[in-house]
Formats: C-alpha cells, sequence, structure tokens
C-alpha cells in the first residue's frame, strides 16, 4: 500500500505480546499525524491472519513472540508477497540479528524501552520516505531517500559525524563498556556531549547501556557496541 494523497494516512499493524505494551504502542501510533493503527495483535501467527483479510502500510513488530521470531513472520510476510513495510522491536542489542532483520526487509530498529519522541522520529522518518521515494529519478535523490529513511544522511542539529564516529571508536576499543565520563576524557568533550552522542547510538541501535553496580547510589551506566558474532 502507498500514502492514497497528501493528508492521508498509513495504516499500522501493532504486533505484541505484552498486553500493556501493545496497549502504549497503539496509543503512540495514533498521536503521530499521519499515521492511524489498523489493528494490534498478539502473537505471530495472529499477525499473519490478519494480514491476510486486512494489507496495512507498516508492521510494528516485536521480535519476541510466544509463537515464532519476528523474523519468521517476516519471511513469511514476504513469502506471502505483502509489501507492507516493517519497523522491528526488541530490547535487543545484537548486530547479528539487525543485519538478519535488514537482509528481510525491515526498514527501521526501534529498541526496548523507548519514548513516544523517539517512535514519533521513526514514523515521521518513513512518512518522508514513502512521499519523497516516488520522486527519485538519479542516484543522488536514491541516496537522498534511504538517508531519509535510516536516518545516515544528516545528524541532528549540534553534533558532528568526526565525533560521533570518535565516540564509536571508543567503544570498539572497549568491549567491556564506558561510562559517559570516561568517554568524555577520552575525546576531550564534556560529559553532556558525549552521553548525547552515546545516547544517539543506542537509538540508531548500534550501542546498549548496561548498568554498572557495586558502588553507593545508583548503578552507572555503561555504553557498549557487543561484539560481532
Amino acid at each position: 500500500m502507498t500514502r492514497p494523497e497528501p493528508g492521508g494516512t498509513f495504516s499500522v499493524l501493532v504486533v505484541e505480546d505484552e498486553e500493556i505494551t501493545a496497549e502504549a504502542n497503539r496509543i503512540y501510533v495514533e498521536r503521530v499525524p499521519g499515521f492511524e493503527v489498523a489493528g494490534v495483535v498478539r502473537s505471530g501467527g495472529q499477525a499473519l491472519r490478519f494480514l491476510g483479510r486486512t494489507p496495512v502500510d507498516l508492521i510494528l513488530l516485536d521480535l519476541y513472540l510466544p509463537d515464532m521470531h519476528g523474523l519468521e513472520v517476516c519471511r513469511a510476510v514476504r513469502a506471502s508477497g505483502l509489501m507492507c513495510d516493517v519497523i522491528a522491536v526488541t530490547s535487543a542489542r545484537d548486530l547479528a540479528m539487525v543485519r538478519s532483520a535488514v537482509s528481510l526487509g525491515v526498514s527501521q530498529y526501534l529498541l526496548k524501552p523507548f519514548t513516544y519522541a523517539t517512535l514519533a522520529e521513526k514514523l515521521a522518518r518513513y512518512a518522508r520516505f514513502k512521499e519523497e521515494a516516488g520522486l527519485a529519478v538519479g542516484q543522488g535523490d536514491v541516496d537522498r531517500v534511504l538517508g531519509t529513511l535510516r536516518g545516515s544522511s544528516e545528524l541532528p542539529k549540534g553534533m558532528a559525524r568526526d565525533t560521533l564516529d570518535t565516540v564509536a571508536a571508543q567503544l570498539r576499543g572497549h568491549p567491556q563498556g564506558l561510562a559517559a565520563q570516561a568517554v568524555a576524557d577520552a575525546i576531550g568533550v564534556s560529559r553532556v556531549t558525549a552521553r548525547r552522542y552515546l545516547e544517539y547510538l543506542v537509538d540508531l541501535g548500534v550501542a546498549g547501556r548496561v548498568p554498572r553496580y557495586g558502588q553507593v547510589g545508583r548503578p552507572e551506566l555503561l555504553y557498549r557496541i557487543p561484539m560481532e558474532s
């Protein structure tokens, strides 16, 4: 399906086995202008049966379902010839799984727990991608449109690509994880700046947060990039 006309809506199927989370996701999606929830289902089998009756534009798909893995749902969807897009939702920080999801046509990857603002940004990128895709006529246009979807063509305001690469390199050099202050000290920026870049890597699904216990007060958060298998 494609967006019917300017001002129209994208239909979304929410696939989530936890009742409270499913309801929260439904509310989140319906708060974003231009999107409506076509249905909420609690398992992979229910999702496939729903899609057999009601085509949708987008699936907000939890990867850990009670009857099958979300990637199996993706395979079944593609095998049936359905062209709906998929945003994968998971708590796993597994780069191998991310690669598998991308190979099955998953357009974006959303890590739990996420906020409304994070989901809204993903949906906004998706809407821009769908609206601009039909206007692409050359390689530069294609690259720009894909950058809109992946969020890779332009960093958030105030962020620099060189600094982001430096932060990521620090994490790769310390597989056990680093605190924001340690990253800040290593690259010569403030803790606030380091944390902003680290959180951006988490939002992209590249890095994860790991609490370090054993000290007085709240546990310290470490950021790490999982080793590729």
